[in-house]
């Protein structure tokens, strides 16, 4: 007998919430200071369990305001993320379906509708949404997608002791020091001049994606290899690139310190939204795995923490998924703008001011046109839904994954070939069928997706380019 999506959610999401409250419009204009880290995992937090890291201001931010323990990156890819963070939008309608396509421009994002606002919109740091080069200049215009006040960024690169970015001008600036560091002084310059107006402020980190090894000898001391502890699905993990990672992460924790006190120092903490999240996160030897572009936990769980004191509840943990298209409906709810038709994501701002987490079966999860990394593991092209319990994936034809992360937390008993689990199969195939609909996705092979796309042609150049010489 077929399973109904009410069926599901009775079976794969009990206890669930009602529908979220729409959110208030706030008293003040709100400011909101987005901070994006580029391959930062969820579980690699002190507030999210993990002991041996030290994140002093990403737990304050949490135990201050509202932390997601359920938040997945869509498509845990570094430039689909980004577009589907901005647009709120899946990458089949925004266009953005890989690495090193460009986002198309003609489209509202969080930036265009803030600015609109009247906000100053800003940039810095990497953007990676520009196409290749990934050393192209970004002029002033529509491919800024709406950061008009201020840009001080640089498409793609991961030298982390050779800061670079562009400003308005295509001369490129080469400084010295740790890429974070300076790109919070540049934040930091900006809040100075803006504190008295609105405004949207984006600081995209490079770190903690690799390489591990490019980080200060201050925050790699804090680290010693042989006495952390591997998580169960990963014991032949190197030691030395997680040490690495931990201490990029302790950096970018240290910077966000030096934001949260400039804000106070200016008088204008209360009125800013402060938002810490990643576009996807790292595998780090579990499952015998590197990097991203798969479904386990590792891959697509993410931070997400946001916290205004006196508007935002301190302290709570709500229990609702919360996937990266939800973001730019979100943050535009909360900051009193209205959110586009177009967006696809959901606005959950009721769950952050204390009301009850939606009545939501799952969020989908997918890899369109695998790139870069994943052809070292012969990747292809997946789809899939995590639910609070589930996680299930496939290829085009075959079963891939299926778990039950409650009673395997880490995901180290896979479900999908077992007959006894066929109804939960089905189950999860039908919310996953649900979500192809929806999203208007064909599910086809890479090469006749591209051609369905539109983009066979926009690949092979990307993929020349590369094949080339271009850095990736």
């Amino acid at each position: 007998m077929a399973v109904t999506r009410r069926g599901f959610l009775h079976m794969a999401n009990a206890g669930t919430g009602l529908s979220a409250l729409p959110a208030r419009r706030a008293e003040k204009q709100t400011n909101i200071l987005l901070i994006l880290a580029d391959q930062h995992r969820g579980m690699d937090l002190r507030c999210a369990g993990n002991s041996q890291i030290q994140t002093p201001n990403l737990d304050r931010l949490a135990w201050e305001g509202v932390f997601f323990d359920n938040a997945i990156a869509n498509s845990p890819l570094c430039t689909p993320s980004r577009g589907i963070l901005l647009t709120g939008k899946y990458p089949i309608a925004n266009g953005c379906v890989s690495n090193d396509l460009p986002l198309p421009t003609g489209q509202s994002t969080l930036a265009t509708v803030l600015t609109g606002r009247g906000y100053r919109s800003g940039y810095i740091g990497k953007w990676h949404l520009d196409g290749i080069p990934r050393s192209k200049f970004t002029p002033p215009g529509p491919r800024r997608h709406g950061f008009d006040a201020y840009w001080a960024a640089y498409n793609c690169h991961h030298e982390y002791f050779k800061p670079k970015f562009y400003l308005d001008a295509p001369e490129l600036i080469e400084t010295s020091g740790y890429e974070p560091d300076v790109q919070t002084d540049l934040a930091i310059n900006f809040l100075k001049q803006n504190a008295a107006r609105p405004f949207f402020l984006m600081v995209s980190y490079g770190p903690p994606h690799d390489p591990y090894d490019q980080v200060p000898d201050a925050y790699k001391s804090l680290y010693d290899p042989e006495k952390l502890t591997l998580r169960p699905n990963a014991p032949n993990a190197n030691r030395s690139q997680i040490s690495g990672y931990y201490a990029h992460i302790t950096a970018l924790d240290a910077n966000l310190g030096r934001l949260i006190q400039i804000l106070e120092e200016l008088g204008i903490r209360e009125n800013t939204l402060i938002v810490y999240t990643s576009d996807h996160g790292d595998m780090l030897g579990s499952h015998d795995r590197k990097n991203k572009q798969q479904p386990w936990e590792e891959s697509i769980q993410v931070p997400l923490i946001f916290s205004q004191p006196g508007r935002l509840p301190a302290g709570i943990k709500p229990d609702a998924l919360f996937g990266t298209a939800d973001l730019a409906p979100t943050l535009l709810s909360l900051a009193g703008a209205p959110v586009p038709g177009e967006m696809e994501g959901q606005d959950l701002s009721g769950s952050l001011l204390g009301g009850a987490s939606p009545a939501r079966e799952s969020v989908p999860i997918l890899d369109i046109i695998p790139a870069d990394q994943a052809k070292q593991w012969n990747g292809r092209t997946w789809r899939g839904v995590r639910t609070r319990r589930y996680t299930y994936a496939r290829f085009v034809d075959e079963g891939w994954v299926l778990y039950d992360n409650w009673a395997d937390p880490y995901q180290q008993d896979n479900l999908i070939n077992r007959p006894v689990h066929r109804q939960l199969r089905e189950v999860m195939e039908n919310e996953l069928q649900y979500w192809l609909k929806r999203l208007h996705d064909p599910f086809l092979p890479e090469p006749d997706m591209l051609a369905h796309l539109g983009l066979s042609e926009a690949w092979r150049e990307r993929e020349a380019h590369f094949q080339a010489g271009g850095k990736w």
